[in-house]
């Protein structure tokens, strides 16, 4: 019971947390100065699209009236006090989801979300599955190694891994696998989600096609969580060997592999439960600067032109499905706590 009391208390926190997280980026796009209002005045006057007036511009500074500041500011919602506006955006729009882009007005935030949300989510449950499949089968070998030869030249991997950025490491696949650079073999496809004739390839074409593009930006996904996550598996499963319970189920006569695959594994595996209600927001997480450097059409790439452009609908659409996942991610989490460890209380 009182396992079921937390959880439902988790749930409703859900909602004054959101309104929090929420409310606070709403602020930031009414009051950061540089918005779609300052931007649409610049180029009513003859400004670049960054809110720069050229000097041949500057003539006509005072062109805009006081009515058609009024109608810019209308436009954008701008004319109406912060809650307000906020209430339009969380009611009217639902959630952000009805309002309409800035860039594209023709189609709702709904509407651009789910036109990349299928290509986020391929690439960050590909990225997250295998960096657990890879990530904790090493950090137990390195444990159960410890200083060895084995343990030493991995751990030389992953440290190099964990200093190269993924965004740097993915512009050195590219020029070195897609023949960005003079004399450089051409194996992995450069950029994009699928090629030009895709719709022209037989079924195993287009899941090749596919895979070939997938595979040098999973691979960046990968080596963000690469490091971290090996190394966290190898020092929780060898601070739980050296624990009293597993010397004394050693003294009784267990094996050495009986007590280590039976009794400190699911353990150590606690703090790895962490990353699980990850597995939520993986479409989001680290996915700008990859999706940039191959110019893949996900929801990280939409995220940095909706803010670079000023495209608020859009960016508080985004911040909203974050928040949404995030915190059910944390929920999750906690829930891989007790499935794992049954023994944990919450209630405590």
């Amino acid at each position: 019971m009182g396992r079921l009391a937390y959880f439902v208390k988790r749930l409703l926190l859900v909602i004054p947390t959101f309104i929090g997280i929420t409310v606070a980026c709403f602020l930031l796009t009414r009051f950061v100065p540089g918005g779609p209002v300052d931007l649409a005045v610049a180029r009513m006057r003859g400004g670049g699209a960054g809110g720069e007036i050229s000097a041949g511009a500057r003539e006509v500074t005072g062109a805009i009236s006081p009515e058609q500041l009024k109608a810019i500011r209308g436009r954008f919602n701008f004319d109406k006090p912060w809650y307000v506006a906020y209430w339009m955006y969380l009611v009217n729009d639902r959630l952000g989801m009805k309002g309409a882009s800035f860039k594209y007005p023709n189609k709702t935030v709904w509407e651009l979300i789910a036109e990349r949300f299928p290509v986020s989510l391929i690439f960050g449950i590909t990225g997250f599955i295998l960096s657990y499949l890879v990530c904790i089968p090493l950090g137990i070998a390195k444990a159960l190694r410890n200083n060895t030869p084995f343990d030493m030249a991995s751990s030389v991997v992953v440290f190099v891994g964990y200093a190269i950025p993924a965004f740097a490491f993915g512009m050195l696949l590219k020029m070195f696998l897609s023949g960005t650079v003079e004399g450089m073999p051409d194996i992995f496809p450069h950029a994009g989600f699928i090629s030009e004739n895709y719709d022209r390839l037989t079924f195993l074409g287009k899941a090749k096609d596919v895979a070939s593009h997938m595979f040098l930006p999973v691979l960046c996904y990968v080596i963000g969580n690469f490091a971290v996550l090996t190394l966290l598996m190898k020092n929780s499963l060898l601070e739980e060997i050296s624990k009293d319970y597993v010397r004394t189920a050693r003294a009784k006569g267990c094996s050495r592999r009986r007590t280590i695959w039976l009794h400190a594994l699911r353990n150590s595996l606690i703090p790895i439960a962490t990353g699980f209600g990850g597995v939520l927001t993986v479409m989001f997480a680290g996915a700008v600067l990859i999706e940039k450097v191959f110019e893949i059409p996900g929801i990280g790439r939409l995220s940095l032109e909706a803010t670079l452009g000023r495209d608020y609908p859009v960016f508080m659409g985004i911040i909203t499905l974050t928040a949404i996942l995030g915190l059910l991610g944390n929920i999750l989490s906690d829930l891989c706590y007790v499935l794992i460890d049954p023994r944990i209380d919450f209630s405590k």
